[in-house]
């Protein structure tokens, strides 16, 4: 038996790795295969298929002689089970859940392993030995967002600034090269992926399909259509309507962190500085960045949200408006628009003391929400909600917002 699994795996290397296979060579795989599963006398045969996107290059003949040992033999046996995975995710969703060959319709369950939330990753954190604040963990996860594989890079004893020059701007660092490497394993003709992204980055709120076709010098077709659904499934980008909006005129917004971070820090260390993110730490360029990606951090933790608010069972969507007057106006970044006749007008701010209102801000909230109450012409109310990291500061003026949500209260979610 053992014989025989060597044999198979080695067959998965040589004709699915190295492009050589031919479907003969594929069905005397299986065949050995198939052997395995007869001689086993267990009650459960679970067949598991790692990254099997990578299996399936160009002539490697892989997926006709995998439809061919599923359709013809295993699929007829009750005690046989086939797990396949794989990273490109795009891959996935066009050769096997809409699959329109031999594994169509041949999908029993599905498992999307989304990344980690905040509060997962301060566990992860704690697992590795990191000693972390609240405002460090949302540090980083403002640039790794949640992907454990890049958390575990992080190294006990060193401080937060300490490990990202490590991870991103020493001249040996690990993820130096992830941008390019990251959307080259994902898709395999990654280019106008990485222009639509380039795009996105460029605009906090994001941008119509429209105007996506003229940034990236795309045809507005079905490939544009393809390109923004895998970005979607991939977690990179996400499409809303803005509020007001009818059922035209979605606006796509890029929401992955490490992405954004690229764009920000890493492509901007024109000097090479071993050092950028420290040397940064402290300066407008770094302040900025916190402060869209804070943002991010919150539309990517919107249950969170939600729960600290006590509204986690009421039906509403997430959007976001942009003022229609002439002069620009105003724009809110996040809007919960709920089904019981309220809407969370939500302010965004990364600050390492509890935020302060004064009475010029005071102000300015209270035209804002009037012109949006003008503008949008809704008879919903609208609440004031503050999402900072620690809280507000006790001032005469703080009554203008309903609600207050903190980074405690996302680590709980």
């Amino acid at each position: 038996m053992h014989e025989q699994l060597r044999a198979f795996s080695s067959s998965l290397r040589d004709f699915g790795w190295q492009g050589n296979g031919r479907l003969k060579d594929w069905f005397d795989a299986f065949d050995a295969l198939k052997d395995v599963i007869k001689a086993s006398a267990s009650s459960k045969k679970v067949i598991f298929l790692d990254e099997l996107p990578w299996m399936d290059t160009a002539k490697s003949n892989f997926i006709p002689a995998l439809e061919f040992f599923w359709n013809g033999w295993a699929s007829g046996r009750k005690d046989v089970l086939l797990v396949v995975c794989g990273s490109a995710t795009s891959w996935i969703v066009s050769k096997i859940l809409k699959s329109r060959g031999g594994l169509h319709n041949r999908v029993t369950d599905q498992i999307w392993l989304k990344p980690f939330t905040l509060a997962e990753c301060k566990a992860y954190a704690a697992e590795l030995g990191m000693e972390m604040s609240d405002m460090e963990l949302a540090e980083a996860y403002m640039a790794l967002g949640g992907v454990p594989y890049y958390w575990s890079f992080l190294k006990p004893g060193l401080s937060l600034a300490q490990n990202m020059d490590s991870l991103f701007f020493a001249s040996d660092a690990k993820l130096r090269l992830e941008f390019s490497q990251l959307y080259s394993s994902l898709f395999k003709h990654p280019e106008p992926y990485m222009k639509v992204v380039n795009a996105l980055g460029s605009r906090q709120t994001g941008l119509t399909r429209e105007e996506l076709a003229t940034a990236c010098e795309l045809p507005d077709s079905g490939r544009l259509t393809r390109y923004l659904e895998e970005l979607e499934q991939c977690g990179f980008i996400r499409r809303y309507m803005p509020f007001g909006a009818r059922k035209k005129g979605f606006v796509c917004q890029l929401i992955d962190c490490y992405t954004l971070f690229y764009f920000r820090f890493i492509r901007e260390n024109l000097k090479h500085d071993t050092r950028f993110w420290t040397s940064s730490y402290a300066t407008p360029v770094h302040a900025v960045w916190a402060g869209l990606a804070f943002e991010r951090l919150c539309l990517l933790h919107v249950d969170g949200i939600k729960k600290a608010l006590g509204i986690s069972g009421v039906v509403g969507s997430v959007c976001s408006w942009r003022s229609g007057s002439a002069d620009g106006g105003g724009q809110i970044d996040l809007l919960i628009d709920r089904d019981d006749r309220v809407i969370n007008l939500c302010e965004m701010k990364f600050c390492e003391e509890p935020f302060q209102v004064d009475k010029a801000y005071d102000a300015w909230l209270r035209e804002r929400r009037a012109m949006f109450l003008r503008q949008t012409g809704t008879r919903k109310a609208a609440h004031l909600t503050l999402v900072t990291a620690i809280g507000i500061a006790e001032t005469k003026y703080k009554g203008v917002f309903q609600s207050v949500v903190t980074l405690d209260d996302l680590l709980r979610e």
